[in-house]
């Protein structure tokens, strides 16, 4: 097997995520290459010709501690070997038990109840139904509405475009989907003149508080992505938003769902972005790096209170939705492996460390004058070029990875998301790769 030949069968027979296909196949300079994938190591990742790629995009956000773990590989062969899988409606088992015990656990035992799913979207979706229905076991008919920021990404399903503003994953299926209000953005890149990202927190805040003050009675939740809102461009904000969310939320009797699918699992410098805030949301949806990368895998935690608004004898008032691989065993060792290695290794103190060498060897853009925003929660770190360039975004991603870098822009911004392994000289690869994509691709 070569490059060539696996690229002619993948272009022949699978349709790729997210993608306008023909640009696969075109060959100018804004084409976008398909990359066969042998195999993976560490932060790397290497194709049939022998070339390699730094995965500083955990390859979209899902690898934690690199390819090929050996610890996370070993548990999925134990596993292998005592349960592959089982129906999780009238059946249960120990990986699933274990995990949920230990999630419930980071949380303090606010959140001491979890329900299971394969993805993101679906963790979107079980948490809002989950909040509507809630509402009305318990009387509230009329909170049948959804909140959500200005230029949140929830998931591309019918139900969690609901909640999502992202034009381009929204707009063609506008005529399927019930769209949620949306509330302004406490992004710090919009400070006014003085502002501090503080400022800007609460200036979003006092919108969302007029907004519930009027609507409070039809709004069953509000639902962010804590600290980052990755797909819209890694825009960041100050933890003082969430504080002032929840306590809204509280006030007003509107639950708060926290989407950490992305942000989750240690990638702002605490193990739950909400963690900075000092909250606890009623909802709280994990996927992408719970399993390691290895094994499709979501969650959605809530409280007590949640929970026994379902508690009855009658089935229609239990919560009523399922999926085939609920709480499939593997995935769920896999994830088990993934806290062992934050809980044996101290990842989290780690991670501090890596970030300040991540700052460090991406301060260097920050002087230049086509790089504005450059910004950094914990292992994210993002900058904004400026360009008029409608295929800047392709042509970044070509000239990163000649560089050795996987790298996929969102828009006009450049961000790079490493798996937790990252070597310092790998670090400083990336800095050099980043800074040379940049010069190819704004002489282009």
């Amino acid at each position: 097997m070569n490059n060539t030949e696996l690229l002619q069968r993948s272009l022949a027979a699978v349709w790729h995520p997210c993608t306008q296909m023909k640009q696969h196949v075109n060959q100018d300079a804004a084409a976008l290459p398909l990359i066969p994938i042998a195999r993976g190591e560490g932060a790397w990742l290497y194709d049939f010709d022998g070339n390699r790629y730094l995965d500083a995009i955990s390859s979209w956000w899902v690898n934690l501690f690199g390819h090929a773990n050996p610890r996370i590989n070993a548990a999925l062969r134990a596993q292998l070997d005592e349960l592959e899988h089982v129906i999780l409606a009238g059946f249960t088992h120990r990986p699933v038990v274990e995990l949920s015990e230990r999630l419930s656990a980071l949380t303090g035992h606010a959140l001491g109840h979890c329900f299971f799913a394969s993805d993101g979207a679906s963790a979107t979706e079980i948490a809002l139904k989950m909040s509507f229905h809630s509402w009305r076991n318990r009387g509230f008919e009329t909170k049948q509405q959804f909140l959500c920021l200005e230029g949140s990404y929830h998931g591309e399903t019918v139900g969690a475009l609901a909640v999502t503003d992202v034009a381009i994953f929204k707009d063609a299926y506008a005529p399927l989907v019930r769209s949620a209000a949306t509330v302004p953005t406490p992004d710090a890149r919009l400070a006014r003149d003085g502002e501090t990202a503080v400022d800007v927190a609460r200036r979003a805040a006092s919108a969302l508080e007029q907004h519930l003050d009027r609507h409070h009675e039809t709004i069953a939740a509000l639902i962010v992505e804590p600290l980052i809102q990755c797909a819209s461009g890694m825009a960041m904000y100050d933890p003082e938003y969430l504080r002032l969310a929840r306590e809204l939320c509280s006030r007003y009797n509107v639950h708060l769902i926290c989407d950490e699918i992305a942000v989750g699992c240690g990638r702002t410098g605490t193990f739950f972005a909400h963690e900075q805030a000092g909250i606890r949301p009623d909802f709280l949806c994990l996927s992408k790096g719970i399993s390691g990368g290895y094994l499709p895998l979501s969650i959605v935690l809530t409280t007590d209170k949640v929970y026994q608004a379902f508690y009855d004898d009658a089935t229609a008032r239990g919560f009523l939705h399922s999926h085939s691989y609920t709480g499939n065993a593997l995935a769920c060792r896999a994830a088990l492996a993934t806290l062992d290695i934050f809980a044996e290794d101290k990842v989290i103190a780690g991670n501090k460390l890596r970030a300040e060498k991540l700052a460090a060897a991406l301060a260097p853009l920050g002087a230049r004058t086509d790089v504005v925003h450059l910004r950094q929660k914990g292992m994210i770190a993002a900058f904004d070029v400026r360009t008029d360039d409608p295929a800047f975004s392709r042509k970044f991603y070509r000239a990163a990875l000649a560089r050795e870098a996987l790298v996929r822009p969102i828009g006009t911004t450049v961000y790079v998301m490493p798996p937790y392994i990252v070597s310092d000289d790998e670090i400083a690869h990336l800095g050099q790769a980043l800074a040379g994509a940049l010069d190819t691709t704004l002489a282009a």
